[in-house]
């Protein structure tokens, strides 16, 4: 029987050519392989980025573009542990992700989640490049993974154009929920201007007002906002004075020519804004300056695994604002269970990398399945309700307007060693700081969301 007779025969079946005028007509893009249900759901939502083509098979791919190499790469490797966990938990129906993501079915509206990964070395061009081969070979649904906030504004651009969803993991620039935000991005850890915030009363109570500070910089978006957080806190709050700001190139060796101007510049605190390799680097070469502990050091925003790669000799009695900390075990019960299952896999302790990553893996699941849909739209709207949702830490929300999870800063200090209670017990925690006493106005950055579609 040819097509024609049979649409002849059977006029509730659309043909062909009645197909394309539908499409013609009511913006519908058809894509084959549908079938009833899908075709249905075409006729009034239209085909956007990589839905409903990532969607359609049993498995759906997520896809991290993370540094494994270069000054983050110790970070990213800690940060691809903690995805990789979560896509495990939400296949499994872990009780964990259970309670993030209570909808969760051994995967998520029916499919297994597999993440896919490449190394970025901390390079835009490089993650967006992976990022374009993840969505011609695998359709993914959410890219994330760039621990150098330069990636994150880069990927947000690319994620906005290409209407699928991306979730940053670290990134402490406050341009990448402030004026570089898009719709189509969420942000669940902290950035500069939180930490800057949470840590400069503590600075100010502690140590007293009218001091000298010396800062270190990376030369890049994150380094530059952050410095900025924390300079107009001590600044106007407490009447520091900053009499350096030494900014050097993301990958630096050899810091020798920024401490001279630090050692000669007469500050009473070393701020390292640096992160990564640099943060490690430069502290070390700082204490064989003598500048160190001659001077304070403060790390406004924590470096993951700085206390082992640098020493406990240089972070203990250190102030610093981070994301997570594993002894947080002992006040939250979902912290618990999140450090047990991670170091029963990998044989450490977590560090926030780590807890950034599964936490924003296991809201985004928990998006998708309230809002029953992979849709972008209706994922996002959904995200946007701004409900409460709990963390490892608590409830937390994100902001409708600017896609930024309020959610805790933690303060901690560095132990000294006989302080120890075993070989990763490097930071006390001091202060848990509520997310909504540190964070700007939604519009106070810049923010504009841009289109659903």
């Amino acid at each position: 029987m040819s097509q024609s007779t049979e649409s002849k025969r059977t006029p509730s079946r659309l043909s062909r050519r009645r197909m394309l005028q539908a499409t013609g007509a009511g913006g519908v893009t058809m894509v084959p392989g549908l079938g009833p249900l899908g075709w249905a759901q075409a006729q009034d939502k239209p085909a956007i980025g990589t839905w409903p083509a990532g969607s359609q098979g049993g498995t759906v791919y997520l896809a991290a573009a993370v540094p494994l190499t270069g000054t983050y790469a110790v970070q990213g490797a800690d940060e691809l542990k903690g995805w990789e966990l979560a896509v495990e938990h939400i296949n499994t129906n872990h009780p964990l992700m259970k309670t993030l993501a209570p909808k969760i079915n051994n995967g998520v509206l029916g499919k297994k989640v597999e993440l896919k990964s490449a190394d970025s070395a901390a390079k835009p061009n490089q993650a967006l490049q992976a990022a374009q081969t993840f969505i011609a070979q695998n359709k993914v649904i959410l890219l994330t993974g760039s621990t150098s906030s330069a990636v994150a504004v880069a990927m947000n651009k690319f994620a906005q154009r290409e209407k699928i969803l991306y979730m940053p993991g670290i990134s402490g620039s406050n341009d990448t929920t402030g004026k570089d935000c898009v719709r189509y991005g969420f942000r669940q850890g902290f950035f500069g201007e939180m930490a800057a915030n949470a840590i400069g009363p503590v600075m100010i109570k502690q140590f007293g007002k009218n001091r000298k500070a010396a800062f270190m910089t990376p030369d890049y978006t994150y380094g530059h906002t952050t410095t900025k957080s924390v300079v107009d806190y001590i600044t106007k709050e407490g009447g520091w004075t900053v009499v350096t700001n030494q900014v050097s190139p993301l990958g630096t060796q050899d810091f020798s020519q920024y401490l001279t101007n630090i050692a000669n510049s007469g500050a009473e605190f070393l701020i390292n804004v640096n992160w990564g390799r640099d943060a490690v680097l430069s502290s070390q070469q700082a204490k064989q300056f003598g500048i160190l502990p001659k001077m304070t050091l403060v790390l406004p925003y924590q470096i993951p695994f700085i206390a082992r790669e640098a020493g406990v000799d240089i972070t203990a009695g250190v102030l610093a604002a981070t994301d997570f900390w594993w002894t947080l075990e002992d006040k939250y019960p979902l912290a618990k269970q999140f450090v047990e299952a991670f170091h029963k896999k990998y044989g450490y302790r977590p560090e926030w990398g780590a807890e950034n990553a599964y936490v924003s893996f296991a809201h985004w699941a928990r998006m998708v399945t309230e809002a029953g849909s992979f849709y972008p739209p209706d994922v996002i709207k959904q995200w946007e309700k701004g409900e409460k949702i709990p963390s490892l830490l608590g409830e937390v929300y994100y902001r409708p307007q600017d896609h930024q999870c309020i959610r805790p800063v933690i303060l901690v200090r560095g132990k000294a060693k006989k302080d120890m209670k075993n070989d990763e017990d490097f930071w006390e925690v001091i202060d848990i700081v509520p997310g909504e006493k540190v964070i700007q106005k939604p519009e106070e950055f810049g923010c504009k969301l841009g289109d659903y579609t």
